[in-house]
């Protein structure tokens, strides 16, 4: 197989797990089932959401769904779609800002005061997290920003974030649905999450919250951060019983809240491996919630991939999905997908016939607008002879530096959806 060829094969089974995500290919089974409120009742349908793809959700609403409908999502930079119902705000993302704060404060305040014959449909969607960022009270903008700064370079997971997220909030964790109450609540997800949790998309704001302020402290002390005194001082007073916890599982308030995840990392990654087989390759899925610090999981599946092509002689995919995490020590730009990418090239030390791509499926590699990137045998010979050295460049959390400058980067542009990343690792015996 030619080089072309092998990277043409690579970027076709990263859009087909892309297009399995896209909101309005994913939703429409659930809209085609969704009832609206009773005739006659005056109910009315509320929509709110967060995330990189809830305006394309809220589009995908607003295009499929025949009845009356308004509201307002928050979404990230570049991620708004036309919508004549629904108001869509564009706010920062992960680090939140003013105007993601104005928003969620907004969109607390859009789900209180209904009836029982109301509808508030909760669209959600990774990144959440950040877009719905509203203090909680005694906190401000700036602690959470911090906070989010710290965690984001120090190796934590996402439900090790989320937990802290949830506990310095005033709508996650179940909140927002406690807020909407007496009104039937019905949430729609796309998950960017290792093994779908609810309470961890999005931060779970309209969800059961399993976490506790005791959880939030030992995240913190793990990962030895000393966040702002505010923020301490409020997660002590809740570990303390002076702050109420989030709801927990079975809490009445939450009786009416019915909660669909319609779109995940493992039906993209079956969307990707039906492409493959298609093509007459071999497929390996080895799961689509793989964890772990990125260079280290890169080395790992660079092993697997010489070791399968000592036992093949059929081309192969190997597949895998889930959310690594960037330790940050050097003064590179991180990113966990080009991390995990040059892991796995240097440890691959140019065996001939194996390919790898690495990119998010939201477009954003860390917080860069750049999905992720993708390897050749002759990566590490190409940048080499550029005078640059793989190994010091992943020292430095610098992957992202190391595809640009090979012209390897993957750029997807807003994908207006998000079910984490996607992996796969080509073998050509």
């Amino acid at each position: 197989m030619k080089d072309a060829e092998a990277r043409a094969l690579l970027r076709d089974l990263f859009d087909a797990a892309l297009a399995a995500a896209r909101p309005a290919t994913c939703l429409a089974p659930s809209i085609a089932k969704l009832q609206p409120p009773p005739l006659g009742s005056g109910g009315r349908t509320i929509v709110i959401g967060a995330g990189k793809a809830s305006a394309a959700m809220a589009k995908a609403v607003e295009d499929q769904w025949p009845h009356p409908i308004e509201g307002l999502v928050v979404t990230r930079y570049g991620y708004g779609e036309p919508c004549r119902k629904i108001e869509i705000v564009e706010a920062a993302h992960p680090v939140p800002d003013e105007k993601g704060r104005a928003a969620a404060g907004r969109i607390l305040e859009r789900v209180k005061g209904h009836t029982p014959d109301d509808l508030v449909l909760c669209l959600i969607s990774g990144g959440a997290s950040a877009l719905l960022a509203l203090p909680a009270p005694g906190l401000t903008l700036a602690d959470k920003q911090d906070v989010n700064r710290v965690l984001l370079k120090s190796g934590a997971n996402i439900v090790e974030m989320n937990t802290v997220r949830k506990h310095l909030s005033a709508i996650k964790g179940g909140r927002l649905a406690v807020a909407a109450q007496p009104a039937r609540v019905l949430s729609w997800l796309i998950s960017d999450v290792p093994n779908d949790d609810p309470g961890v998309i999005g931060s779970g704001p309209t969800v059961p919250d399993r976490t506790t302020f005791a959880d939030a402290l030992a995240v913190l002390a793990k990962y030895r951060i000393d966040p702002p005194a505010a923020v301490r001082s409020h997660l002590e007073k809740g570990a303390a019983g002076g702050i109420e916890e989030t709801p927990k599982p079975g809490d009445p308030r939450l009786a009416r809240v019915e909660t669909i995840v319609v779109a995940t990392p493992h039906r993209s990654l079956d969307a990707a491996a039906a492409v493959a087989r298609k093509l007459g390759l071999e497929v390996v899925v080895l799961g689509d919630n793989l964890e772990g610090e990125a260079r280290e999981l890169g080395a790992e599946h660079a092993r697997k991939a010489i070791e399968h092509a000592k036992r093949t002689s059929k081309p192969t995919v190997i597949l895998s999905g889930g959310e690594t995490t960037v330790t940050v020590r050097g003064k590179g730009r991180g990113g966990r997908n080009v991390e995990y990418l040059l892991g796995k090239a240097i440890e691959a030390n140019g065996a001939p016939g194996i390919w790898g791509l690495a990119a998010d499926t939201d477009g954003v590699d860390g917080a860069e607008d750049i999905a992720g990137g993708l390897f050749t045998p002759d990566s590490l010979a190409r940048a080499r002879a550029l005078g640059r050295d793989p190994k010091a460049m992943l020292d430095d959390n610098d992957g992202h530096s190391f595809f640009e400058m090979l012209g390897d980067s993957i750029v997807t542009g807003p994908t207006k959806t998000n079910v984490n990343d996607f992996r796969a690792t080509l073998i050509v015996p």
